[in-house]
């Protein structure tokens, strides 16, 4: 794994709101991810949020962007590996500049043979934490282009956006631009990537991806992190309803067994 950053690229991060990194795992890592990631969505069968048995259903139009299953690393061994490695946390906390990183959620997101594009949005809004230094990695587990389903995003939107404007991912591509209307005219980027390498970006950088116009899946393993000492907003989105129950705005979201600490600067 190429998990030592440049300076070059933290700064990159900060200035744009994301960063690509190629190459982030040679061939046998590649192979290790696709396969723990294969089972790991097989023996999740339908269910799409590890436990959250009242997880809403999605849409007709949403469930045909991309099958989602959300925190494979509670219910799969071999991905709870790959998730809860100390090196993808201290990525996090060095492009952010944080003290430290929990897993907020992981998501195997494949977008299949001619799926819907991935409306323009902002991540943290819909989390249960609002902090600027929240971050994801989106790792390529095949060769992302701009005709399979390839990000893009918004350069800089992650130094202007506010946790209370956001929308919703619908049929809607370019709904994030009434909510914004001051970057209606700023310049997308693609990011295209081989497979093994990655991106990482900000919970509050802009982006989408484009529809799958391909006869074949396009598959990517991804993970959201959250600062440590976040606290709660008063939003469930994927807290079990037990934890969820407990909980009050403010609070410290530290349990260790739902948001594990990956990685904490000594």
């Amino acid at each position: 794994m190429k998990s030592d950053l440049t300076q070059e690229q933290i700064e990159s991060y900060q200035d744009n709101g994301f960063v690509v990194i190629d190459g982030f795992l040679d061939a046998d890592e590649l192979e290790s991810w696709r396969s723990a990631v294969a089972d790991g969505v097989e023996n999740r069968g339908a269910k799409k949020v590890a436990n959250r048995e009242d997880y809403p259903e999605s849409d007709e139009y949403y469930s045909k962007i991309f099958l989602q299953r959300v925190n494979l690393w509670m219910d799969s061994e071999p991905v709870r590996k790959l998730m809860l490695d100390e090196r993808l946390g201290r990525m996090a906390t060095e492009l952010t500049g944080a003290d430290g990183m929990r897993i907020w959620h992981d998501q195997a997101l494949i977008k299949q043979a001619w799926g819907n594009p991935t409306a323009w949005h902002l991540d943290c809004p819909y989390w249960s934490f609002h902090h600027p230094n929240a971050i994801s990695i989106w790792v390529a587990l095949d060769d992302v282009t701009v005709q399979n389903g390839g990000l893009f995003f918004l350069p800089g939107s992650h130094k202007d956006a506010e946790f209370e404007r956001n929308v919703s991912i619908t049929d809607n591509i370019g709904g994030l631009f009434e909510a914004y209307p001051e970057w209606k005219h700023r310049e997308p980027v693609a990011a295209p990537m081989k497979a093994g390498s990655c991106s990482f970006h900000s919970g509050l950088t802009a982006h989408g991806a484009a529809a799958n116009f391909t006869p074949r899946a396009r598959r990517a393993m991804t993970c959201a992190y959250m600062p440590d000492g976040a606290t709660y907003v008063g939003k469930q989105n994927v807290l079990p309803s037990e934890y969820f129950k407990t909980l009050k705005i403010g609070d410290v979201l530290d349990n260790d067994a739902q948001n594990p600490l990956l990685y904490r600067r000594s």
